[in-house]
């Protein structure tokens, strides 16, 4: 039998369910109901059994959800129970952003920083120091690195990748202002626009304006 095919819409959600329920949980929250959690979350209940019976359900009638169990499913689900070893190449200020950032406890692990500027190279960042690009295949095969997040600019995002998964990069956070798209069936891409982000702020701040 192939594997359900789980809509965009639907996987998008997953992390929202996460983090909501890890908020429940540092808040001592043992169990919620469908209709509890959409008040939190604004989606409806049903939106929210639709959603999570594409994975089994979790959920018992009159009861709700152990808010544990389902924090630990979701986890499986995304694939958090895994730790994913993530590599940056491109040690501008959104690099240097990321390699700040903690993502340790949502199951990920910076191995490295990577760019081709002298002026950058050597420097720490987030407790790791810059290397030259030319030390990427080492790092990525002597640490079984499975990730990649590039936010190099969009003219050399393409052949980087494409070495990248000569050394075994099978997943991309790609920052570079183009849609990153390879070959390689077993490769995903995360594309992520943060100016389109903001356009679709600027819509919703114009529609409110027309309003008035």
């Amino acid at each position: 039998m192939s594997e359900k095919e789980i809509s965009s819409a639907v996987i998008k959600r997953l992390p929202r369910y996460y983090r909501y329920l890890g908020e429940l949980l540092r808040n001592n929250v043992d169990r919620i109901s469908s209709q509890e959690l959409s008040k939190k979350m604004n989606v409806t209940a049903s939106q929210i059994r639709q959603d999570l019976n594409n994975f089994g359900g979790f959920g018992q009638q009159g009861y709700g959800y152990n808010v544990e169990y389902l924090h630990t499913e979701i986890a499986k689900i995304l694939g958090l129970d895994q730790e994913n070893k993530l590599i940056i190449v491109g040690a501008g200020n959104l690099g240097q952003a990321l390699a700040n950032y903690d993502f340790s406890k949502k199951g990920f692990r910076i191995i490295g920083i990577f760019d081709i500027n002298e002026e950058v190279i050597g420097k720490e960042i987030g407790g790791l120091v810059v290397q030259h690009i030319d030390k990427m295949k080492e790092v990525v095969e002597e640490n079984g690195v499975n990730m990649a997040a590039l936010t190099v600019p969009k003219t050399a995002a393409k052949g980087i990748a494409k070495s990248l998964v000569e050394y075994g990069i099978r997943a991309f956070w790609n920052f570079a202002s183009i849609d990153l798209q390879l070959s390689k069936e077993e490769v995903v891409v995360e594309n992520v626009h943060l100016a389109e982000s903001l356009m679709r702020l600027s819509y919703n701040v114009n529609k409110q304006r027309n309003k008035e």
